[in-house]
């Protein structure tokens, strides 16, 4: 019965993207539109109602999403594929295989640990220290769901246990509901912060390219998002200390446990080493990316054959890190698709359709309009990829034709991407991890998301601009 009932909302759900891409397909095609960037159009924006909806994985969606614009002609078999060639989705695959080396060694817990042993004796250091934590692991680590619910969300946990607290007992509860909130805010700033932070910056990078012809290194992506995300990282735990209170101000059970699992550990092997070397290579190759002129994937790939030759993963690690090549997969096939409708000139028609509306109007005053309605519209979703697929091309253009500085703008809405998912306890892939702990009601954690993200807007709206303009991003 509950297969029957699984089948028939795969159906339903299959059924509604069908009729969305049906409808736009079979409509009055505008003056000026090409016939099969229209038809195009229909295929994407079904394929994005199936991202939303999920009657199936995303990666299944795009796969019958590639296969339809073969068969039904829009694309040649040779153009339906090439966005697999895109060197920021195999920057993105290849951090995958990083973070699977930050746990395979456990060196992400040994940084945690080390960091609370030293600096752990009260709750807001606490936080502190796992949003340092965090921020250290997030330049290679682009899953939030591997980061925070791989590495971050079991120490903290362990944190958790130590000073006594359990979800159906009384003691301590409130320290618990802190550390858990403050840790997962960690998360998401960090994924703010850099361009492998989370794979949906990837995909805003990438369309920020495809769409408008943009293009944004890792190295433009830290400069821009550095200084607000240093703000975030500082101001949001202690706005978290104020709101929840916790009872423990003073936590030297912190310290004994982290010392305990450190001793557990034993000395640092030559694996973490290794990784250690290798890891501050790499962010040293990216950061100096102008001089040097290499593309950031193969900095990134060049790390990949570093781990692969030093044993620190094999390749059955690599064939195992099924979130990489379902990134490869979807990001590969949705971008072409956003690339093809830039190329066959909807985009044109949209961003001169749109600027004829707009005239008079300040962009600042559109974007402060916008990135409300951007960050808010995530009620009605789970997914930050989604999000921008649905989104980021269309509110992005509207600004640019406005006047804005596209860089700087582009640059936002993807970083807004994140900072939607404090809203829900579904925000995203990594956020019922940290909700499932059960140290906060869903409606306490709807009230404080809400004033995380408005707050997330504020900073990079009246810091973030400024900043980029300042360093001579516009």
């Amino acid at each position: 019965m509950e297969k029957e009932n699984s089948l028939q909302t795969t159906f339903k759900k299959s059924l509604i993207c069908v009729i969305i891409g049906l409808i736009i397909w079979f409509i009055p095609i505008p003056n000026g539109v090409n016939p099969q960037a229209w038809h195009l159009l229909a295929i994407f924006v079904a394929t994005i109602a199936g991202f939303i909806l999920q009657p199936l994985s995303i990666g299944a969606v795009s796969i019958i999403a590639c296969t339809a614009l073969v068969i039904f002609h829009v694309l040649k078999a040779g153009e339906a594929l090439a966005g697999f060639s895109n060197t920021i989705i195999w920057l993105i695959v290849s951090a995958f295989m990083f973070a699977e080396g930050f746990v395979k060694t456990g060196l992400g817990n040994r940084i945690a640990y080390q960091l609370l042993a030293k600096f752990g004796s009260s709750s807001l250091r606490v936080a502190y220290v796992m949003s340092v934590a965090d921020f250290m692991i997030a330049p290679f680590t682009p899953s939030n769901t591997a980061r925070g619910g791989g590495i971050i969300f079991p120490i903290v946990n362990s944190i958790c246990s130590a000073i006594g607290a359990a979800p159906n007992k009384d003691t301590n509860h409130r320290t618990a509901a802190f550390f858990m909130f403050s840790s997962y805010c960690a998360v998401i700033t960090s994924a703010c912060i850099f361009l492998t932070g989370a794979s949906n910056n990837a995909l805003a990078a990438t369309l920020s390219n495809t769409l408008f012809g943009v293009t944004i290194t890792w190295t433009d992506w830290f400069i821009a998002c550095i200084v607000p995300g240093i703000i975030l990282s500082v101001l949001t735990p202690l706005l978290l200390y104020k709101i929840i209170n916790p009872e423990l101000k003073y936590t030297p059970e912190t310290k004994e446990m982290a010392k305990e699992k450190l001793t557990k550990m034993g000395a640092m092997s030559s694996a973490e080493k290794t990784l250690c070397l290798i890891f501050l290579s790499a962010l040293f190759l990216w950061a100096t990316g102008p001089i040097h002129g290499i593309d950031s994937a193969f900095i990134a790939l060049l790390g990949l054959s570093a781990m692969l030759a030093a044993h620190i993963i094999d390749w059955n690690d690599v064939l195992n890190q099924k979130g990489a090549w379902d990134v490869l997969i979807w990001m590969g096939i949705l971008v072409n698709m956003a690339a093809y409708l830039a190329k066959l000139g909807l985009m044109n028609y949209f961003a001169k359709t749109v600027g004829a509306s707009l005239d008079g109007i300040s962009w600042i005053i559109t974007l402060i309009v916008l990135s409300v309605v951007y960050v808010y519209a995530h009620y009605g979703l789970a997914s930050n990829s989604a999000h921008i697929m649905a989104l980021f091309g269309t509110f992005a253009s509207i600004l640019i034709v406005a006047g804005a500085p596209a860089l700087g703008i582009l640059i936002i809405f993807g970083v807004l991407a994140n900072s939607c998912s404090f809203l829900t306890h579904y925000g995203c892939g990594v956020t019922p991890i940290f909700f499932g702990a059960n140290y906060i009601s869903q409606g306490k954690w709807w009230k404080i998301g809400f004033l995380i993200s408005t707050i997330h807007i504020i900073v990079w709206l009246l810091i973030g601009l400024p900043w980029m303009k300042l360093v001579g991003f516009f």
